[in-house]
């Protein structure tokens, strides 16, 4: 099965050789995405029946490549499956995207020779079975999505966004460098399974889960390491958004669990505390400056990074509950942030979708200028819906089934022993739920601004609907969104040969439930069924329409806009984004973003406008990151000087030197 993925991949870099000189014809574009859809169809069907099999052996492959006496190991197993799986159906809606998209991308020279061998390194990532395949597939991974981030390279933010994010993905690098070679050790073994069979001790577990975090989570977005994530994926094309969002911070999220989960052996207790509130603050953190975007795509950015925390402290619950030897509560944490990395690959790429078509149609991802696009634009106002009420966690859709999930988790926690444990994870449960309405809240905003309401510029009242592969996408994301939703028994029952494999238990089987509800540990305790609750909201909505059409008038009756009592016909004189937020700034503003409010008011008879100007400050970059970029400038002002210096001076400083070395040597020996 190894050998069958890895020919699918070698036809992914075949399609980007292919792009390099026929990227600038008519047929590049629809060729190029169309390969790219079947492939990663095929391989999607790959990892489908390696997880429907639930094969107890892994399939393996070594090639003669890599490094001496080492080669290049690949390998196929139930938690590779999973994540090869969600990689390539977030990668096979992108293509299908893209063909329709894609006519409107000004330099396609720029993205058709990347999007596929970017869609190849995430795939070489999930199959490697070595240290060396792993971080080759990884850099490479890196690489080529910085080419898309910056393909668009005319625009200053973008170019910053590129140099940000190579910084960020080779630091992250350099941390999994370091955490390979600890796991090695000093034999230097770097294939997996020798690191399986031989765990390290507490001390250097310690360490290269430190090591792990900081590695995975720059990639994933984890605070403070995210800063990297809302400059760059606004900044690339709409399809490869989607993709950096909703599939490559899910294969960072398996490159943790890979580490941790499964080569560090048994796990501590206080691992849990160490990722449990990195989660907790990055959902937090990650929705709040979501709120205070007026640009769709970073509000979309920034909600990934909310997403991840919830996933962290899925993974982290699970880790107390294993460290305990509570197999059958760390199989539901597990499954709870399994199953939410799969609905947010759905999710967030549909909503990447949608900003992508929205900004085709208006040229515009400023939604204080657009408005009224449910007129224009209704399939996708529609699809741009679904994407938002999922992501808000709003029952029958999946995004409230793994976050029901997850509470019920954090509900068992009294059963742990620790008191420690005790007091973390329900404060960590109080972020989820803080994160979870400010979500609702930022999403209702989203769409409210964007959708509804009146067209505040000339480009958002002229827009038209978008292409149909874009809106076959969606709607396929859309309706897949709706069925894990009601049917989320499935999908559980789908994820427990991974999370047997994992943490060595698993829920109790969902699909022979009567009327299809999920029942995470007891019946008397707590179930859910989405599909009675899809099918009470179905005949309710349509007897309440039937009773007020039959009771009530059943005419189409027009009025102006409510204009809070100032007739000015103007659309300025909606409510905006900036004023919806303003509330949840001034609760929060203060503490997280240092706001600032300052008011401008005319002097008397003056016909000048009154103006508010409102100041947000990221305390995380100007804590962390502007010293740090500070000091490097210093350092490097310091040793420029060095080009300047006369022969004389040179030869002084290499004869300091010597000496300096040489004295070093005496004392040491």
């Amino acid at each position: 099965m190894p050998g069958v993925a890895l020919s699918l991949v070698g036809i992914l870099l075949a399609a980007a050789a292919i792009a390099i000189p026929t990227s600038g014809t008519r047929m590049a574009r629809p060729l190029v995405y169309g390969i790219c859809l079947a492939t990663t169809l095929c391989l999607m069907t790959v990892a489908a029946t390696a997880l429907i099999g639930k094969s107890a052996t892994p399939s393996s492959l070594a090639l003669p490549a890599g490094l001496p006496q080492l080669g290049a190991h690949f390998r196929i197993d139930a938690l590779s499956a999973f994540f090869l799986f969600v990689v390539n159906l977030g990668a096979a809606a992108a293509s299908l995207f893209a063909i329709g998209y894609g006519r409107h991308e000004e330099t396609p020279e720029r993205v058709l020779p990347f999007y596929p061998a970017y869609l190849a390194g995430m795939k070489l990532v999930v199959l490697a079975d070595d240290a060396f395949v792993f971080l080759v597939a990884w850099e490479f991974m890196s690489l080529t999505s910085w080419a898309l981030v910056i393909a668009n390279h005319k625009e200053s933010d973008n170019l910053r966004a590129g140099y940000i994010y190579l910084l960020m993905a080779s630091f992250g690098t350099l941390a999994l460098l370091l955490a390979f070679g600890l796991l090695a050790g000093a034999e230097g073994n770097y294939t997996f399974a020798v690191i399986r069979s031989a765990p390290p001790s507490a001390g250097i577990a310690a360490l290269i889960l430190i090591l792990a975090i900081i590695g995975t989570g720059s990639k994933a977005g984890l605070v403070p390491l995210h800063a990297w994530l809302p400059l760059a994926h606004p900044a690339a094309p709409s399809h490869v958004s989607a993709l950096m969002s909703g599939v490559m911070t899910k294969v960072a999220v398996y490159g943790f669990i890979r580490i941790v989960f499964e080569m560090l052996g048994p796990p501590g207790w206080w691992w849990s505390v160490v990722v449990l509130v990195c989660g907790g603050a990055t959902a937090t953190m990650g929705v709040l400056y979501a709120l205070m975007q007026r640009d769709l795509k970073r509000v979309l950015a920034y909600s990934t990074i909310e997403n991840i925390g919830i996933i962290f402290s899925a993974l982290g619950l699970s880790l107390a509950f294993k460290s305990e030897g509570l197999a059958s509560i760390a199989a539901l944490a597990l499954t709870a942030g399994l199953f939410h990395i799969f609905n947010h690959s759905l999710f967030k790429s549909l909503l990447f979708f949608g900003s992508g078509a929205v900004l085709n149609a208006t040229g515009e991802r400023d939604m204080e200028k657009l408005g009224g696009l449910i007129h224009s634009m209704p399939q996708t106002a529609f699809v741009f819906l679904v994407g938002c009420m999922a992501i808000s966690a709003l029952p029958p859709l999946n995004g409230f089934v793994s976050e029901w999930l997850a509470f019920q988790a954090i509900l068992l926690s009294p059963q742990l022993p620790l008191w420690s444990l005790k007091l973390i994870i329900p404060a960590v449960g109080a972020l989820l739920a803080l994160s979870a309405a400010l979500a609702a809240a930022c999403f209702v905003r989203a769409f409210g601004i964007t959708f509804l309401g009146r067209a505040r510029t000339p480009a958002a009242s002229r827009a038209q609907e978008t292409d149909r592969f874009s809106l076959t996408a969606m709607l396929i994301l859309a309706a897949l969104c709706l069925v894990a939703g009601i049917l989320p028994g499935v999908f559980i029952d789908l994820l427990a040969a991974t999370v047997q494999f994992l943490v060595g238990g698993r829920m109790p089987p969902q699909t022979g439930i009567e009327w299809l509800s999920i029942i995470p540990i007891a019946e008397g305790r707590s179930s859910y069924n989405g599909l009675l609750v899809f099918l009470f909201m179905i005949i309710s909505g349509t007897l309440a329409a039937i009773a007020i059409h039959r009771l009530a008038s059943d005419k189409v009756r027009r009025g102006p806009a409510w204009d809070c009592g100032y007739p000015d016909p103007s659309p300025l004189t909606q409510y905006s984004a900036a004023s919806f937020g303003q509330p949840i700034r001034r609760v929060f503003g203060t503490i997280v973003f240092r706001a600032q409010e300052v008011g401008e008011m005319p002097p008397p008879a003056s016909t000048a406008p009154a103006r508010l100007t409102v100041k947000l400050s990221d305390l995380i970059w100007d804590t962390f990151y502007a010293p740090i970029s500070g000091g490097i400038t210093f350092a490097a002002e310091q040793l420029n000087r060095l080009q300047f210096l006369t022969i004389r001076r040179y030869l002084t400083l290499v004869f300091a030197a010597l000496v300096f070395l040489l004295l070093v040597l005496a004392i040491w020996q």
